[in-house]
């Protein structure tokens, strides 16, 4: 293993670093964006019935604020429950942006890994060919051996770029899509405490 690494030249190094963040950020991003944690099951049922019973206060928007996403959204909507539809609707959005710039950490990042990773390969690869030139200017063609560490480097570096590159396009792509996942059914419980709102307002001054 340690040969191969030699091998493939100074920016194995680089390559090696952004497989290392990549595997930080997909097993953080992993451990974040677990369902238990950003969208309790029973967190909306909890909601709904104060709702009903008229028990919303002061500490239990706090207590909502600090439960998770979902909570953090739901908490702004309640906060602002008193005031129009369309002002309660432009505090959940507020919200839901900063929301979704959290859930959203580092996602940037490891979509740049996997772009970056097969350009450093490509690089990797063109020292190793422009070293197997150089060997072969020096001493012609006549000993392969000195062709072999240039070749090689091309080789092990565009390999190596394109082994980083892959995965974390992959997770990349799979990481995104349970975050559209997430906004979306946020959103739709944002809407489902904007109606609940109003009706129990509605409520309220019929009775």
């Amino acid at each position: 293993m340690w040969e191969i690494v030699r091998a493939g030249g100074p920016l194995i190094w680089p390559i090696i670093l952004c497989s290392i963040a990549a595997a930080a950020i997909v097993l953080e991003r992993l451990w974040t964006l677990q369902d238990r944690r950003v969208l309790p099951r029973e967190l909306t049922q909890k909601v709904w019935q104060l709702i009903e019973a008229n028990q919303i206060n002061d500490k239990v928007i706090q207590a909502l604020e600090q439960n998770s996403p979902l909570g953090r959204v739901l908490a702004a909507g309640l906060a602002n429950r008193h005031r129009s539809r369309e002002v309660m609707m432009e505090r959940l959005e507020d919200t839901g942006r900063h929301v979704i710039h959290e859930l959203e950490r580092f996602i940037g990042t490891l979509g740049t890994i996997a772009a970056v990773s097969p350009l450093l390969g490509l690089l990797g690869t063109v020292i190793g060919i422009i070293r197997a030139f150089n060997a072969i200017q020096a001493g012609g063609m006549g000993d392969p051996r000195a062709l072999s560490g240039g070749i090689g480097e091309a080789l092990v570096a565009t390999a190596a770029g394109l082994i980083v590159a892959i995965p974390a396009l992959l997770a990349h792509r799979a990481l995104q899509g349970k975050i559209d996942g997430i906004v979306i059914a946020i959103e739709k419980d944002a809407i489902r405490l904007a109606d609940a709102l109003e009706a129990s307002q509605a409520a309220g001054r019929a009775s």
